[in-house]
Order: C-alpha cells, then structure tokens, then sequence
C-alpha cells in the first residue's frame, strides 16, 4: 500500500477520523496500533515487574514483558484524502474508566480478540455494545498466523450480533491491519445516519 507524502495530502481535502483500537490485556492491540502507524507510534509502556503479578497476572506462555498503561497512538494515511488517528486502550481493568475519554469523538472501533483467551474480550464487548454509541467491528488476531477456531464458533462463544462484522487480523501485518481499519470505516459508513 503506498501512502501519500504530505506534500500531496497537502494538496487535498483531507478527511481525519479517530478510530479506538480496544480489547483485553495482552490481545495485541499495541503492535496492531504499531503494525500500520506512519509515525513512530507513541505508546504508553511500562515494565512488567514481580510485584504487580497480582494486578496484572499472565499466562504461563506469555511472553509479555510490558503493558500499555494509558494509550498507544498512531497515525495512517488510508487514502490520499483520509487520515486515521489509531488510539489503543489499556487492557487491564485497573484502567478501564480510561476508556470514556479515549472513545469520545471517535468514528468508530476494533476490538481485538485472542482466542487463546476468549474471556479477556467480553469486557470490551459489552462495553461497545451497552456503554457506548461508537460502532465497532471484532477482529480476531491471527496468533501465529492462524486461525484456531472458525469465525462462526468464535461469534458463537462471544455471543454477538450478526449485525456486528467479525473479521480476521494479523495484528503483526501492515495490510492485514489497513484492511480491518477499512472494514471498522466501512461499518461506521453503514450504521450511523448521514448528517443533514
């Protein structure tokens, strides 16, 4: 996918539109964020320590070793007139009041699921659908490329509205990520009605 210089978008209209990239601790929405992100993506690190393994414990096969602990941000030029402000929510519950400011003016939103911990994304899912009016898609992250359970058993387990899209994602891609960002912009499209 090329992307525009800023001397061409400089040229054009351009459209801007924030997009929230949410889901549960450790799904993978940082490299997501850092996957497609233009500019150097800021995000909000901090190291993983002993002493808060009670606060935020981990797998055994986890290989984590820090945790977002405000937001990640980034930036992609989509087409030569639209630009996407990527905001990724921490995971942790501790953080979760967060998330009414990081959604506020957005266009729309990921929420990033890992099969392998089905339970970490009912959270955000019931956040998107009774606490908040931003349309969101589910994107399944391709942990080591593949795709463990089928989509029609993943919405199942999630029990979600076949309105709400469920698509697939290698958080680790740039074009894989680009087109899940195209399918939440697609959905914001579909579902929310044309101003006057």
């Amino acid at each position: 996918m090329a992307f525009p210089s800023s001397a061409d978008r400089q040229s054009l209209s351009v459209t801007s539109a924030k997009l929230v990239v949410a889901g549960g601790f450790g799904v993978g929405k940082s490299t997501l964020v850092a996957s497609v992100s233009e500019i150097p993506p800021v995000n909000t690190e901090a190291w993983m320590t002993q002493a808060g393994e009670s606060v935020d414990p981990l797998s055994d096969s986890s290989a984590k070793t820090t945790t977002t602990v405000a937001m990640d941000f980034g930036r992609v030029t989509l087409a030569p007139d639209l630009l996407l402000y990527l905001f990724g929510t921490p995971g942790q519950p501790r953080f979760w009041p967060m998330w009414d400011d990081l959604c506020r003016g957005a266009s729309g939103a990921v929420v990033l699921v890992d099969t392998r911990q089905l339970d970490a994304s009912f959270p955000a899912i019931n956040y998107f659908e009774n606490d908040s009016d931003v349309p969101f898609v589910v994107a399944v992250n391709l942990f080591d490329g593949k795709l463990t359970h089928s989509l029609e058993k993943v919405r199942d387990a999630l029990c979600l509205d076949e309105k709400t899209p469920l698509v697939t994602v290698d958080a680790r891609d740039r074009r894989s990520t680009a087109k899940t960002l195209v399918a939440c912009l697609a959905h914001t499209m579909k579902t929310t009605p044309t101003r006057a």
